[in-house]
């Protein structure tokens, strides 16, 4: 069965930081993008991050860039995002999830982990 834990969310004051991992278990993610969404109170889910599995290839969002960091360790099988010069509005349940290369869609997801920034 595969799966995706993610972990490291918590509350941190406005300017703070925090690192969250995702663990993948199950297969490889060889051929896959990782990817880090959030859904913050009353809206809708958005893309934060993206890294494909092989070369390591990122992408942002315009919000985050300059201020979070995608990565992931092969060996390990996770994924992580490291969060800098947080603001309340990073505030939201943040989700791990997985795709394969040439598919638009999400279709492996973990169960989420709740970040908090208080201003």
């Amino acid at each position: 069965q595969v799966q995706l834990v993610e972990s490291g969310g918590g509350l941190v004051q406005a300017g703070g930081s925090l690192r969250l991992s995702c663990a993948g278990s199950g297969r490889t993610f060889s051929r896959n993008v990782m990817g880090w969404f959030r859904q913050a109170p009353g809206k809708e889910r958005e893309f934060v991050a993206g890294i494909t599995w092989t070369y390591g290839i990122t992408s942002y969002r315009d919000s985050v860039k300059g201020r979070f960091t995608i990565s992931r360790d092969n060996a390990k099988n996770t994924v992580d995002l490291q969060m800098n010069s947080l603001k309340p509005e990073d505030t939201a349940i943040y989700y791990c999830a997985a795709r394969m290369v040439g598919s638009q869609e999400y279709n492996v997801w973990g169960q989420g982990t709740r970040v908090t920034v208080s201003a």
